[in-house]
């Protein structure tokens, strides 16, 4: 394994890229085609566009073939100034390949309801298809997934196998993963990395996908408050759960923001360039659900929001539905199959609420209407008001008191950790 880390560490770009050339070095003789699984511009923090920049540059130089798979599980395909934003201008166009969640996939096996029962103390036993994109079998040396361990709301800690089976997985196991770790309890779940989702994911790589030449490559970032730049804490690489595991240990030090006391108002900022939808923006419900006082408020400053679901039937079934609890969003898989068949939607729509404990006013741009954010079970104010009395050029992060004397706890990127109150949250 490799492994260059510390919670203080800073790695700089140069440094980067001798540790990119230091994983791929003792392999490169023997590589004639490559794929790499990074992330897509929402984990643009990640670094992973950068490794994959340069990780492409190394190949090609050394005379690989090589494609690159963004692993988009049910988000939109990239477009191309967002492929550009996140990767450079150095990669062709026709490198990207499209990931098709729905279509371009294979089963290779199937993980039964027992396992399920097992793992989730009886409250679900359907079986898994265990299914990946079909291009991840077409004959490649070495598949390179890349990408950032952080506190995630389905999983605990974000990538490795998720990776695989999620970002480049098919329906079956998306929608069941998420809705196991819905009914599993988000709160048991947050920013650990032993839980009933990772076993799943874990099991159905080792069981089926053994046989894939799979290398990780894993970041931990974390912002600097003072300047708002992020810093690259961590990088590591292995075939095995090494990398994973050494880097969850610095993602809890660097990414769990554990507080004193509760705060009754946060505002959470959503920047424009990674999310326009509240499948990716609700990370503002599910990284400060432990840390918002009961009867608070959380208010999220959207100024790109344009859709709910990232996938037209998901955005569909997420307005007929809305953010309603988890009792309610029970009752409906019950009784819709709509929803029974997307079960990956149901588990966003549970977490997604308070669950009554607190309101959530999104604002909005002009790209959907209030009464369309209303109609999901959210408050809703334009964000251009919201924004001229929380505006987020002056706000810093953590507490803030403003000029009347109002005190709200500010979030400049939800994604990039998670915070709790003390009394919530157990190492």
């Amino acid at each position: 394994m490799i492994d260059h880390s510390g919670p203080t560490l800073s790695i700089s770009r140069e440094q980067l890229r001798a540790l990119v050339e230091e994983t791929l070095a003792p392999r490169l003789p023997s590589l004639r085609r490559v794929l790499i699984l990074p992330p897509d511009h929402t984990r643009l923090n990640s670094q992973a566009g950068p490794i994959t920049a340069m990780a492409y540059e190394i190949l090609v130089k050394a005379g690989t073939q090589v494609d690159v798979m963004p692993t988009l599980g049910t988000h939109n395909a990239m477009t191309e100034k967002q492929l550009r934003m996140m990767f450079g201008d150095a990669i062709p166009l026709d490198a990207f390949k499209v990931h098709d969640w729905r279509g371009g996939i294979v089963r290779k096996g199937v993980l039964p309801g027992s396992f399920l029962a097992e793992l989730s103390g009886g409250k679900v036993s359907y079986d898994v298809g265990v299914e990946v994109s079909k291009r991840l079998y077409d004959g490649y040396d070495l598949i390179l997934s890349v990408g950032q361990v952080v506190p995630h709301e389905v999983v605990g800690m974000a990538n490795y196998t998720k990776n695989i089976v999620v970002g480049a997985g098919g329906c079956d196991i998306i929608n069941k993963s998420h809705f196991l770790g819905a009914v599993c309890n988000m709160e048991t779940i947050l920013g650990r990395a032993d839980t009933p989702v990772r076993r799943l994911f874990n099991t159905a790589v080792s069981r089926f996908l053994g046989d894939l030449p799979i290398l990780y490559i894993l970041t931990v970032v974390e912002q600097d408050y003072a300047t708002r730049a992020m810093q690259l804490r961590g990088y590591y690489a292995s075939e095995d759960a090494s990398a994973y595991e050494a880097a969850c240990k610095l993602a809890r030090q660097v990414n769990v923001i554990v507080l004193d006391r509760e705060p009754k108002k946060v505002v959470v900022y959503l920047d424009p360039h990674e999310f326009q939808s509240t499948w990716l923006g609700n990370k503002s419900v599910y990284r400060t659900r432990m840390a918002i006082a009961d009867g608070g408020e959380l208010v999220v400053l959207a100024p790109a929001l344009n859709e709910f679901g990232e996938d037209p039937q998901i955005d569909k079934l997420i307005r007929k539905y809305g953010y309603r609890g988890t009792p309610a969003t029970l009752k409906a898989v019950e009784e819709n199959e709509d929803l029974r068949a997307n079960l990956g939607a149901a588990a966003h729509l549970i977490h997604g609420s308070s669950e009554g404990r607190f309101s959530i006013t999104y604002c909005p741009g002009e790209g959907v209407s209030l009464d369309e954010v209303r109609s999901v079970g959210f408050n809703a104010v334009p964000y251009a008001e919201m924004a001229a009395r929380y505006n987020p050029e002056t706000l810093r992060d953590g507490f803030n008191t403003m000029p009347d004397g109002e005190e709200v706890f500010y979030i400049s990127n939800p994604a990039l950790g998670l915070w709790a109150y003390r009394e919530k949250f157990q190492a």
